[in-house]
């Protein structure tokens, strides 16, 4: 699921987005960054149906095979087992899966090589023919040879790859959240049907404050750019300002917003938060500076008495 660290992502791609936009009608970014949460698990679905879309192409290269010039008794009794695997059957009958399905119009028929090349590759491991040997499944065999069609086949294959890309503007930051819901999946995964077992992986553990996390961080962020600006240029003096990197810029507002702005949030998760999103969306030597200049205006902020923490130890 998406953890603070995502949805902080989530809110400075946006940010970006709305400082190089012509449009500054926040309601409309607000809804385009809540649209970039939810299409994560858009994604979750998508990937879901491919590996669905893999195993149900068994059956097509059973009859292919099997309606050859010259088929061979293998080509006529082409082991179909996989499309009795336990996991596929249950997803193929949750609800919340159908309906997603249908809200999101998943369907694959506009590339029908990828499920062949897929297969393809699924059909010519060891892997697969090991699973198909196998007389005595259970429970962590099927969800085995799940997991080998999503990590070792479809995360593999590079026709796949730029099918998310296409689809997915943010899937090169996104794919670790997806490979985390996947994951969380297969442990939900169970023969029983407890009503907790069988269920989709959550988006968010708390969706509510969640929500009204990434809003207020976002709207926070541009309702007081202008002041926050100001209070970095104080800081940086030394610098010019087309020196600075625009995405150093935006997590420093954003971490200033969450001193001033996020009471339960202690300012060292905060500032820390901040220095290891900088390590994967701005410049190598982002870390050091944000860190400083954060440095210098919690100093400040906190002379000024205006960081209120609730509790003890959110402060230092």
């Amino acid at each position: 699921m998406l953890n603070r660290r995502h949805l902080r992502v989530k809110v400075l791609q946006s940010l970006y987005a709305y400082h190089q936009s012509d449009t500054k009608d926040i309601k409309a970014h607000e809804k385009h960054l809540l649209h970039s949460i939810d299409q994560v698990f858009e994604m979750y679905i998508w990937m879901l149906s491919l590996v669905s879309e893999v195993i149900e192409y068994t059956s097509r290269d059973a009859e292919e095979r099997a309606n050859k010039h010259r088929p061979t008794d293998e080509d006529k009794n082409v082991n179909q087992k996989i499309l009795t695997n336990r996991f596929y059957t249950s997803l193929q009958d949750n609800k919340e899966y159908l309906l997603a399905v249908r809200k999101y119009k998943v369907e694959w028929s506009f590339d029908p090589e990828l499920a062949k090349s897929l297969f393809t590759t699924l059909k010519n491991s060891s892997e697969y023919a090991e699973y198909l040997a196998k007389t005595d499944d259970n429970i962590q065999s099927d969800k085995d040879i799940i997991k080998f069609i999503f990590k070792k086949v479809i995360l593999k294959s590079s026709l796949a790859e730029q099918v998310f890309e296409d689809k997915f503007i943010y899937w090169p930051t996104d794919r670790e959240v997806l490979q985390a819901l996947i994951a969380k999946t297969f442990k939900n995964f169970s023969y029983d049907d407890e009503p907790q077992k069988n269920q989709l992986a959550e988006i968010s553990g708390n969706w509510v404050e969640d929500r009204e996390f990434v809003v207020n961080l976002f709207e926070q962020s541009i309702r007081h750019d202008a002041e926050y600006q100001e209070l970095i240029a104080q800081k940086t003096q030394n610098w010019e300002p087309d020196r600075i990197a625009m995405m150093d810029t935006l997590l420093m507002k954003m971490a200033i917003v969450e001193f001033l702005n996020f009471t339960s949030i202690p300012v060292k998760v905060t500032i820390n938060e901040y220095l290891e999103i900088s390590k994967e969306f701005s410049t190598p030597k982002s870390n050091s500076f944000i860190n400083g200049i954060l440095d210098k205006i919690l100093f400040e902020l906190k002379a000024q008495n205006k960081v209120k923490k609730i509790g003890r130890g959110l402060i230092e």
